[in-house]
C-alpha cells in the first residue's frame, strides 16, 4: 500500500490507543468492522473519504485534525520548529503547553 495510507494508519493507531478505544471499539464508533480498523491501521487499505470521516468522526475528530501532521506546512521559523515538536504529541502534553505558554506570554506583557 502506499506511504500515506501506512502513516494514516499508524496515525489512527496512536490517536485511538491515546483515547483508550479498542479496534472494536472504534468500529463500533465509526460504523464500520474491527477488522476493516485493523487493516486501516496497518495501511492496508486505500481509504475512501466517507471511510476517513467515519474514522475521524468515531475519534470525535475533524478530518482537518485527523490529517494535521501528515502533511505539515513547512516553516523554516521558530513556530514551524514548535509546531514539529507538539505535533505528535498527546493532546493533554499540547494542552499543558499551551498553558504553561500563556502564562509566560502573560508575564511577559505585565512586564512590558
Amino acid at each position: 500500500m502506499t506511504e500515506i495510507a501506512k502513516l494514516l494508519g499508524e496515525r489512527i493507531r496512536r490517536i485511538r490507543k491515546e483515547k483508550g478505544l479498542s479496534q472494536e471499539q472504534l468500529g463500533e464508533l465509526a460504523g464500520l468492522s474491527e477488522k476493516y480498523i485493523g487493516q486501516v491501521e496497518r495501511g492496508e487499505k486505500n481509504l475512501t473519504i466517507e471511510s476517513q470521516y467515519k474514522i475521524a468522526h468515531g475519534l470525535n475528530l475533524s478530518l482537518e485534525e485527523l490529517f494535521r501532521s501528515l502533511d505539515p506546512i513547512v516553516r523554516e521559523d521558530a513556530l514551524g520548529e514548535l509546531l514539529e515538536l507538539l505535533s505528535n504529541r498527546p493532546k493533554a502534553d499540547q494542552s499543558m503547553i499551551l498553558e504553561v505558554a500563556k502564562v509566560i506570554l502573560k508575564q511577559q506583557e505585565r512586564g512590558k
